[in-house]
C-alpha cells in the first residue's frame, strides 16, 4: 500500500538542519514556527496514511474483505449457532440494508425514484466495477435491471459459501427499498448468489 509521507527533499532537510536550528528557534520565533510546522506536517502526513490510495484490485478488495475475515467468520460461528444461523444473518443483513438506506435517503435532496435510480443510470465507478448490469425498464413506476456479473456473488461462490452470500448480502436488498422510501417496493425471482443466469432486480414505485 502507498503511505502518504514527506518527499525525500524535505524530510533530508528537516533530518540535517533541525537539530542545528534548535539553538536559534530560541532567539527566532519565525524560525522556530518554520521548524514546528515541519514537525506538523510531517506527522499529520504519517497520521494520514490511512487515507492513501492503495493498489488492491476491487478482487483483491473482496477476497481480503470476504475471503479472508467474513466468510471464515460466519463459518465458524455456523458450527457454534444454537438455532436457524442462517435465518439470524438474514435479520441481521436486513437491519444492516435499513440502516444504510435510511443513511442515504437521508443525505440526498430527495429520496424518490429518480435519485434511488441513480446507482445504475448514474453509477460511481465502485459500482461499474463489482456488477454488469442491464437497464431493462425504467418508468415512473418501475425500474428493472439485470444483473450479469457480481462480485459478491463470485466471492462468495468461489468459497462455498453461497448460502451465506445471499443470506448476508442479497437478502437486505429488500429491507433496503422499502427503508429508503415505503413507496418503494422490490421484487425479484433470480440471483447469481444462488446459482441463476442473472439478478432480475425489479422495483415498484407505488404512489
Amino acid at each position: 500500500m502507498k503511505t502518504a509521507s514527506l518527499d525525500p527533499t524535505r524530510r533530508d532537510f528537516l533530518s540535517n538542519v533541525l537539530p542545528a536550528g534548535a539553538a536559534a528557534c530560541l532567539g527566532c520565533k519565525s524560525l522556530c514556527g518554520f521548524f514546528l510546522s515541519a514537525e506538523q506536517d510531517q506527522q499529520a502526513a504519517e497520521q494520514s496514511r490511512f487515507l492513501a490510495e492503495s493498489k488492491f484490485t476491487y478482487k483483491e478488495i473482496f477476497d481480503f474483505t470476504f475471503g479472508y475475515y467474513y466468510i471464515p467468520t460466519l463459518q465458524g460461528l455456523r458450527g457454534q449457532f444454537k438455532g436457524d444461523f442462517i435465518e439470524a444473518v438474514r435479520k441481521g443483513s436486513e437491519e444492516s440494508g435499513r440502516r444504510s438506506a435510511k443513511n442515504f435517503a437521508a443525505n440526498v435532496p430527495t429520496n424518490d425514484f429518480e435519485t434511488f435510480k441513480t446507482w445504475a443510470t448514474n453509477p460511481e465507478p465502485f459500482w461499474e466495477a463489482a456488477l454488469t448490469w442491464e437497464i431493462v425498464e425504467s418508468t415512473d413506476e418501475a425500474f428493472e435491471v439485470k444483473i450479469s456479473e457480481c462480485l459478491w456473488a463470485k466471492t462468495f461462490r468461489d468459497a462455498d459459501a453461497a448460502d451465506i452470500g445471499y443470506a448476508g448480502i442479497c437478502h437486505g436488498d429488500y429491507a433496503y427499498a422499502s427503508a429508503y422510501n415505503p413507496k418503494l417496493h422490490m421484487e425479484r425471482t433470480k440471483t447469481l448468489m444462488q446459482g441463476h443466469d442473472c439478478c432480475d432486480h425489479r422495483w415498484l414505485w407505488e404512489g
